[in-house]
């Protein structure tokens, strides 16, 4: 049924509900788990901060990445807590929808795993977040909203 499973993770409670939904699918498929977390890449006029920087200061990049590396080291945890097994973590900059898709795309991704909301949602607007509206309107593949 599913080989590959995507899930994308922003440290959202949304996020976790529709990991712990995604490891119920894993063991009942025995698929491998993807955890995606995307943060929004900074042009380079943005990240030189035309300031001097103190020393040990990084570039926005460099924390937002080091930010969701630690995102997604901990939903692999939380994953690993609820029995899940072959887990494996990536971290990608860009546009999230897009860079959802393409990942889903370039890892030949059987079934796309993601929450209504992220953090940037208005709980109290649209039904669906942006994110998972437009990824569950351009992806190749399945894609469950939690």
């Amino acid at each position: 049924m599913f080989n590959k499973i995507l899930v994308a993770v922003d440290g959202s409670s949304t996020a976790m509900k529709a990991l712990e939904h995604a490891v119920k699918l894993q063991k009942l498929t025995d698929a491998e788990m993807l955890l995606l977390c995307v943060y929004k890449h900074h042009s380079l006029f943005e990240a030189s901060l035309s300031i001097d920087r103190p020393p040990g200061m990084d570039i926005p990049d460099k924390m937002l990445s080091d930010f969701a590396r630690e995102v997604v080291d901990h939903a692999k945890e939380h994953a690993g807590s609820l029995g899940a097994t072959k887990v494996r973590g990536f971290v990608k900059g860009g546009r999230p929808s897009r860079a959802i898709i393409d990942f889903a795309n370039d890892k030949e991704i059987d079934l796309i795993v993601l929450g209504t909301h992220g953090t940037n949602s208005d709980r109290d607007g649209l039904l669906m977040g942006s994110v998972s509206h437009r990824v569950a309107s351009n992806a190749k593949c399945p894609v469950l909203i939690v």
